[in-house]
């Protein structure tokens, strides 16, 4: 804890002058491809495309085992190269010194040209091509702006989101919805541009106002003497409209009931001014000014929405800019306007949208980038937590180190994902689809609780993550690296929850992810796994055998409990991880011992068994979990008997390593050896009717609305009808209220304590969930009232 708290300090200093270290803001420079920059009145961005080169662990299955003592196969730690999309923000005043940085550290790039959008992309025009020595070539700034919007919306969740000034959490994101066409875009620059975006390549500026954030600027530097924008609306947060606005209550002594007016309504802005004889704050008249344009924009933006029927409008421009004061009124007057049918909806990364566009627009462009130039879109991308400073707040009672950071410089990184990723066709309404069980942005009891959890595992990470590279260099400076850079995130957080969306655990587990990938760690459990596989493999005949002297009706309530048994080899749970660590005897056996007896804490196993009497299902996709005996004695087992049946079985594992879950690639590997010993096993792979897929994810988690194509398409050629998924990361923390079209398991085990006890269990207490889909007669049924 210490050692984060000495991180924040060192940055409360942060020098105006600031000296640009390359591998903290400008990063990956050497390697960069394609510049584009957006230049606004106050603010630059600048966007650029790198390939960077990191190690990812790869599994390869050995011929033939020596001996017994041999390991099924081997890991190797491999170089790989990825696309990075990098995107920074800073003020116009740093616009020199930044250009003077990146040719310095410019290597291996032959691009001759750097897109360029934003009013002042004139101005600097001639800096830029003197300094970078390339060609300025200017974009139109709507179309980039639109091109960067649909990007963001369609590849970050959490992108939108609904401000709430008084609530406890003033960041209510958006789920993403994937139908993100048609939107209303209400820009808010020196004036109002509103526009209907119908489509990648259809849009159409409706509307748009003389009267935006010039107009409040521009008053307010007459009314105040304050030249400064930032400083003109810190004005407005201190001051009292109502000073100076005449209200409804001014004039009628009290609400005007038959109009529907309440009294508090404004009346006439500036309304006070023309009969009283007093001078007025500068607080009061900037708060009276701020409320007159925003609620002028707000009218504008719901008749032009209600006009075209659309219920999305978006709010950008730098008269919104993250800045709580402007979202607060705009929202205010959008609620009032629409009765609260439509809300005013914000983007995290709003800032960017134009660089975003911009370098869109030359990647298409270019037929040699390989962004596959022709079309972005063929790709998903990620944001990369290692790489992003997330959302900031801009309130004044932030803390220093933070109000400091977002002054100086943000930055944006998306990494390219190499499967495109898609919803699962059998969610029942994607649109409404939330993944996390708990938004810990909203539970601060929770927060508190996770975050103090994910500090205290960082030590046992650690020392993994230097286990798994014994032999490889500078594994413990790199240890270190990560530590400190986690240390700071989770900081981060506590300050600024909202910061990447939504705070859930599942994206404190990708962000660490994402911070051990960024130190060269792909695979920290990678021998642990290795090891537990070769183990658990020795036992598998012996289970099966085991299994097929029961009664039809015994074997099918110990397939389930060899399945939950299996899931308690979690090492991502510290309460497993201690007893792993402490006894390494403990085995399948003494799992089984752990768990609750019947009844369970949530206990579907009857229905479940009831079902099995009745016809098989068409196809079975089960989200598997972790590696050694969950995957080999656990879900095979289970597996086998779905086969037996008839029913068809695809078996959805991580495309990427995660805690010890187990890989696409160990898995097929451990499938080509249980087929080996099981002709139920081997007939199935061989017929086609047991199918290994990625499921596109990296993540100890699930988001059903992230997955890969391959699968979705796989999921639909076969009819699944039923769904099954295991484990905490993907059936507690995330999915637990997740509906689908189709019959669906969710089971595991509650392997933390506080936990179990917020959910009325214990440590070790089951979950077991058979859901059936209502048919529409049974949902218009649900929705009548009693």
């Amino acid at each position: 804890m210490a050692e984060c708290e000495r991180v924040d300090r060192s940055n409360q200093g942060m020098d105006k002058s600031i000296t640009l270290p390359p591998d903290e803001i400008f990063r990956n420079l050497e390697n960069a491809k394609r510049f584009a920059i957006d230049i606004g009145g106050s603010l630059t961005k600048l966007a650029y495309y790198s390939t960077v080169q990191h190690k990812v662990a790869k599994v390869r299955s050995f011929d033939h085992k020596e001996a017994d003592g041999d390991p099924l196969y081997e890991i190797s730690v491999q170089e790989e190269i990825t696309a990075r999309l990098h995107f920074i923000k800073f003020e116009n005043a740093y616009i020199e010194t930044c250009l003077d940085f990146i040719k310095d550290h410019l290597v291996n790039t032959d691009t001759k040209v750097i897109k360029a959008t934003g009013g002042g992309a004139h101005k600097f025009k001639d800096l830029i091509e003197k300094k970078l020595k390339l060609k300025v070539n200017k974009e139109d700034e709507m179309t980039c702006l639109i091109k960067g919007c649909n990007f963001v919306l369609r590849n970050i969740p959490h992108e939108a989101f609904v401000y709430a000034k008084h609530a406890d959490s003033e960041f209510r994101f958006q789920n993403s919805n994937p139908d993100i066409f048609p939107y209303l875009l209400v820009n808010i620059g020196s004036g109002v541009s509103i526009v209907k975006v119908e489509s990648e390549d259809k849009f159409e500026r409706i509307g748009g106002s003389s009267i935006g954030g010039g107009t409040f600027w521009g008053l307010g530097a007459l009314l105040t003497k304050t030249k400064r924008f930032d400083e003109l609306l810190q004005l407005a947060s201190r001051g009292q409209h109502t000073n100076v606005d005449m209200l409804v209550k001014d004039i009628y002594g009290g609400s005007y009931g038959s109009l529907g007016m309440t009294g508090d309504l404004i009346a006439s802005s500036f309304g006070k001014s023309a009969t009283a004889n007093k001078e007025f704050s500068k607080e009061d008249m900037a708060k009276s000014l701020l409320h007159m344009i925003s609620n002028d924009i707000g009218q504008l933006a719901c008749l032009y929405a209600k006009l075209h029927k659309l219920t999305r409008v978006y709010f950008g421009g730098f008269f919104i800019r993250g800045h709580p004061v402007t979202m607060h009124t705009i929202t205010y007057s959008i609620n009032f306007f629409t009765k609260g049918e439509v809300q005013a909806l914000f983007l995290r990364h709003e800032g960017y949208l134009g660089a975003i566009g911009a370098f869109l627009k030359g990647a298409e462009e270019d037929s040699v980038c390989s962004l596959a130039a022709a079309d972005p879109n063929l790709y998903s991308w990620g944001e990369n937590y290692a790489g992003s400073s997330g959302l900031m707040s801009v309130s004044p009672d932030l803390n220093p180190m933070q109000r400091a950071r977002s002054g100086t410089f943000d930055m944006l990184e998306m990494d390219r994902l190499e499967r495109q990723l898609v919803n699962l066709p059998l969610l029942q309404d994607a649109s409404s689809y939330i993944p996390d069980t708990v938004d810990l942005t909203e539970d601060a009891l929770a927060r508190d609780y996770w975050l103090y959890c994910f500090q205290e595992a960082l030590d046992g990470v650690v020392k993994r993550a230097v286990a798994s590279q014994p032999d490889l260099p500078e594994v413990s400076e790199r240890a270190e690296k990560f530590r400190q850079k986690y240390c700071h995130k989770l900081q981060t957080l506590r300050h600024q929850p909202f910061a990447y969306g939504s705070l859930t655990v599942r994206s404190l587990l990708d962000t660490r992810e994402h911070c051990l990938n960024e130190f060269n760690f792909p695979d920290p459990y990678s021998k642990i796994k290795q090891r537990e596989n070769d183990m658990a493999l020795k036992y598998y005949q012996k289970a099966v055998s085991s299994l097929e002297q029961l009664s039809w009706e015994q074997r099918q309530f110990a397939l389930v409990r060899g399945l939950l048994a299996g899931n308690v080899f979690d090492w991502g749970a510290k309460a497993v991880s201690d007893v792993l660590e402490s006894d390494p005897e403990f085995g399948f056996e003494q799992a089984k011992r752990q768990l609750e007896e019947r009844p369970w804490l949530v206990d579907a196993f009857d229905q479940w068994l009831e079902r099995l009497k009745g016809p098989p299902h068409k196809c079975a996709l089960f989200f598997v979990d972790n590696s050694g005996i969950d995957i080999i004695l656990g879900v095979f087992p289970f597996v086998r008997e779905l086969l037996s049946r008839g029913t068809e079985v695809v078996l959805a594992s991580n495309s990427a390593p995660a805690l010890n879950d187990v890989t696409n690639g160990e898995l097929q590997i451990l499938t080509e050896r249980i087929a080996a010993m099981d002709p139920v096993i081997q007939t199935a792979v061989k017929e086609d009717k047991l199918v290994l897929v990625q499921s596109g994810s990296s993540s100890p988690c699930l988001d059903l609305s992230r997955l890969d194509k391959v699968l979705a398409m796989v999921v639909r050629e076969r009819h699944t009808d039923l769904v099954i998924i295991e484990g905490m990361g993907r059936a507690i923390h995330t999915n637990y209220y997740a509906s689908l079209s189709c019959e669906s398991l969710k089971m595991a085990v509650l392997k933390n304590s506080w936990l179990a006890d917020r959910l009325g269990g214990k440590l070790f207490s089951v979950v077991f969930k058979y859901e059936v889909p209502l048919k529409p007669h049974q949902e218009s049924a649900a929705l009548t009232p009693s």
